[in-house]
């Protein structure tokens, strides 16, 4: 009778248990959830919402449908400003990585001044965007920029860098990867000094060169770090719009606009805050497959397990 009454109270004991667990696991994920729901996942369902109507501040607003997406596809400016968007990332994530893994394998070295070097590298991304870009305009100024000065020392005329079309994305591309590259080294940085030396040993015990090392076993093993940082900086590409605020103001004639920036334009200075929302959603959705080919197609590929 007692061992019939235990084996009895013994599944509910568990199932206690096992409630108590889930309660405290899910009591834990709460802060998390709420900041994510409120900061997060409400304000791009309200977006989403919004561009389905013609709103703008102060006036009624009203369902149109699709019409705001069509009238994206007609905007020669949106089309513009992503093919500017396109541009600038290919020019700045390969430059940035490149210019990381470099610079990580140069000061991941033994060698005097090593702390120096790492802290000089590092020092840009620790710096304010705002502050970055006025010390950049002091390099673009016509006339009198260090980079008119420097030219005008060895007889060249001066230039408006950031006035001529031609010209004005590849300086901006400049000051992003003299700004991103130094963080990226921290990733590779931690990436190399996980490598066992044991390998390296061996590689020269077989008579490698240092080249033949570099390209057959540590460029593989930082793959993963590699897609990493390749996602964060194609994401940070799109994500550019304090510096064009102080540096460039989308001109001249739209060379140097960005998406993000054209959406703080249209929303901010046009008041047309159904369009700003249409323009959200079209960049959230290309970050969505840029996250989702990491995630489903390329992690699968170059992780080593």
């Amino acid at each position: 009778m007692v061992s019939a009454v235990m084996s009895a109270a013994e599944p509910r004991a568990v199932r206690r248990r096992a409630w108590l667990t889930n309660a405290n696991a899910w009591l834990l994920l709460l802060p998390a959830v709420v900041l994510l729901a409120t900061f997060t996942h409400y304000p791009i369902l309200a977006t989403l919402y919004h561009s389905f109507f013609s709103l703008s501040r102060g006036g009624a607003s009203e369902f149109v449908g699709l019409e705001n997406y069509t009238y994206m596809l007609e905007d020669d400016v949106f089309w513009q400003v992503l093919r500017n968007n396109i541009v600038f990332a290919i020019a700045t994530v390969p430059t940035s990585i490149a210019l990381a893994l470099l610079m990580a394998v140069w000061v991941d070295k033994k060698m005097a001044g090593r702390s120096f070097l790492r802290l000089a590298f590092f020092t840009p991304t620790v710096l304010p965007m705002i502050a970055v870009a006025n010390i950049w305009l002091f390099f673009y100024t016509p006339n009198y920029g260090l980079l008119d000065q420097f030219l005008k020392s060895l007889g060249f005329a001066g230039h408006n860098w950031l006035g001529d079309p031609s010209t004005v994305m590849s300086c901006l591309a400049a000051m992003v990867v003299w700004k991103e590259a130094g963080f990226f080294m921290i990733f590779y940085l931690a990436a190399l000094q996980t490598i066992p030396p044991e390998l390296k040993e061996a590689a020269e015990v077989e008579g490698a060169s240092r080249w033949y090392f570099f390209r057959r076993v540590t460029l593989p093993l930082l793959m993963p770090t590699t897609l990493f940082i390749s996602i964060n900086a194609l994401i940070n590409s799109f994500k550019l719009v304090d510096q064009l605020v102080i540096m460039t103001k989308g001109g001249p004639n739209n060379a140097s606009s960005l998406l993000l920036y054209y959406i703080y334009e249209v929303a901010f200075t046009f008041q047309d805050t159904a369009f700003a929302a249409t323009l959200t959603v079209t960049l959230i959705a290309i970050l969505a497959a840029v996250a989702l080919t990491k995630f489903v197609y390329l992690d699968r590929r170059i992780h080593y397990q």
